[in-house]
């Protein structure tokens, strides 16, 4: 039986999210241990009162897949004055022609899901006319590690490529690291998930190309089912959404 809302406690959920993170972090190989993992809690579907009870138990950074969805929550009333340093994370498919609604998001942090040299130039193009300051977009590059036709990112041959170009071509962007939604169900009795495996050989290799210090990149990787093991992996970014806030219904 599927919990109603007003059943489900925001901030015992966090909590306890919270609680296996830092589990998972003191199982990490020593030279993993230099970052304590960054908990985005995936509000998509979400009423914003669930978002205010989280922020109030001390979550700050949100991540949110749906562009509509992301404008109506950042510019609620609510949001606006209760949640004054949130931090949201676009953690969907960007389209280009969407690409102007989402940098005028108030108190957005981050787009995590940049995967074409074409909408990188698009960001790079724009952010300057909606900054408050001089600083940069956060921005991770996102890499199809599994291969699925359904996920969107780059193919991890090409990742390279495409931090060299955000590098030396998009000075309004900062890559803050790369990003990959890995397989759902994956047998951990098969070996470690291949999907971080193989995002943890593209950091090696961005860093190995562009002398960039391994420690500069970030892994965001691992949600609800398997963020602990992605953090034992390595993980410095998880993106956890319905252990924290309980069932999440399908979106019409």
């Amino acid at each position: 039986m599927l919990r109603r809302m007003a059943d489900i406690d925001v901030k015992l959920g966090l909590r306890t999210i919270l609680e296996k993170i830092e589990i998972a972090s003191g199982k990490r190989i020593p030279e993993l241990q230099y970052a304590k993992p960054q908990l985005v809690a995936v509000s998509k579907t979400k009423p914003t009162n669930l978002i205010i009870e989280a922020y109030e138990e001390g979550q700050r950074h949100f991540g949110e897949n749906y562009v509509q969805e992301l404008i109506e929550k950042s510019n609620s009333t609510d949001i606006l004055e209760k949640c004054k340093e949130i931090k949201w994370h676009f953690i969907g498919h960007v389209q280009t022609n969407k690409v102007n609604k989402i940098l005028a998001v108030p108190n957005l942090y981050m787009i995590e899901t940049v995967h074409t040299k074409k909408l990188a130039t698009a960001l790079n193009q724009k952010w300057p006319e909606f900054r408050k300051d001089d600083g940069k977009l956060r921005v991770m590059l996102q890499v199809n590690t599994s291969g699925e036709d359904a996920k969107n990112g780059v193919e991890p041959s090409e990742i390279v490529d495409l931090t060299r170009h955000v590098s030396d071509n998009c000075k309004n962007l900062e890559v803050d690291g790369i990003m990959t939604i890995g397989q759902f169900g994956y047998n951990l009795d098969n070996g470690p998930n291949p999907d971080f495996i193989c995002l943890k050989k593209c950091r090696d290799e961005i860093c190995q190309s562009l002398g960039w210090d391994f420690k500069n990149v970030n892994l965001s990787m691992g949600m609800s089912d398997d963020f602990e093991h992605a953090i034992e992996m390595g993980s410095t970014n998880v993106r956890v959404g319905s252990s924290i806030f309980g069932y999440r219904p399908k979106k019409n």
